[in-house]
């Protein structure tokens, strides 16, 4: 079967098509006829070497990839033969989904809705349980005015619209107008281009002040800046990444004297409580089959333009969820 292999770290084009033996489901797996998979900005960093630590120790070559989806194939001993043929969203273990047939653990299948498409589906899978996550780590209720960063991004896409299913004012953070239409398009009250200079001037006209949360996944300057568009005594900034390349720097003092909170939130929490996890994805998988959730998927890419694929990602050029299709 064809699979995108990792012989070293270094720049995109270090991935490269490859024939690799079909796997064979273990006891506790499937296998599963990939239709697509997600790319992950976390996998363009373990490809870089930056994140080499995410592998857990595989060696190299290796096939990057997490979140699939597609039909099942083939079960272990002693599996349920009665999965073969079956519609599911699955994350392997850490590997092996950038490729034709993905062996995963049985216990990660979530089946997909009837009438959800396949990359639709992958594309709500995990980033929407972590925007469903984020927003009950922020406490948002009807009315806060929130700030959402990289609000056209995999997760961004998602939040935005739930958080208008919850009632905020939502201002959209995007660089670029194609990007700045798209949050528009899913609901957001404003959309501010924060490459821009000034740019947290337009988010207070809008708002008319400050705001109560920011959803802050790029870090650096923009992190900052945001950070002192919070409200003064109940503001709260949920830091769930630095696509920027700079974490956000805020000292203890600061928080204390203007009141404020600052939440860390890693979507690795959600995927150790299954159960938990299960219900955040079941919901967004939900409302996406009943047409009150729109999933974005913004790029595909055949396996054997995966290096294109990781650079548009790391670019930060691309919209909602970027898609590998074998």
């Amino acid at each position: 079967m064809r699979s995108v292999v990792l012989p070293e770290f270094g720049p995109p084009d270090r991935l490269r098509v490859a024939e690799t033996p079909e796997p064979r489901p273990g006891a506790g797996q499937v296998t599963v006829r990939v239709a697509a998979a997600g790319v992950q900005f976390l996998e363009t960093q373990i490809r870089s070497g930056t994140m080499r630590g995410a592998l857990g120790g595989a060696p190299l070559p290796v096939v990057l990839g997490k979140e699939v989806a597609g039909q099942v194939t083939a079960v272990g001993p002693d599996g349920d033969a009665d999965l073969v043929g079956a519609r599911v969203l699955a994350a392997t273990a850490g590997t092996g989904g950038y490729a034709e047939v993905a062996a995963v653990p049985a216990d990660s299948l979530v089946p997909v809705p009837d009438g959800l498409d396949l990359h639709e589906a992958v594309a709500i899978h995990r980033n929407g349980a972590t925007a469903q996550g984020l927003v009950r780590a922020a406490r948002v209720a009807a009315g806060d005015r929130v700030l959402v960063q990289a609000a056209a991004g995999a997760v961004g896409t998602v939040l935005v619209q739930l958080l208008k299913r919850a009632g905020a004012t939502v201002v959209g953070a995007a660089r670029g107008e194609h990007k700045l239409a798209l949050v528009r398009s899913l609901g957001a009250d404003h959309a501010v281009d924060y490459s821009l200079p000034g740019w947290t001037d337009r988010v207070r006209d809008a708002v008319g002040g400050s705001v109560e949360v920011v959803f802050d996944h790029v870090g650096g300057e923009p992190g900052r800046a945001s950070f002192e568009l919070l409200t003064p005594g109940s503001g709260r900034q949920i830091v769930f990444g630095f696509s920027g390349g700079t974490p956000l720097d805020v000292k203890p003092m600061e928080l204390l004297g203007r009141g404020l909170t600052l939440t860390g939130f890693s979507a690795g929490l959600i995927w150790s409580r299954p159960a938990h996890a299960r219900d955040l994805v079941d919901e967004v998988l939900g409302l996406a089959a009943a047409g009150s959730l729109r999933p974005v998927v913004g790029q595909r890419f055949p396996l054997e333009r995966a290096a294109d694929a990781h650079a548009a990602v790391e670019a930060r050029g691309t919209v909602g969820k970027t898609l590998l299709i074998p």
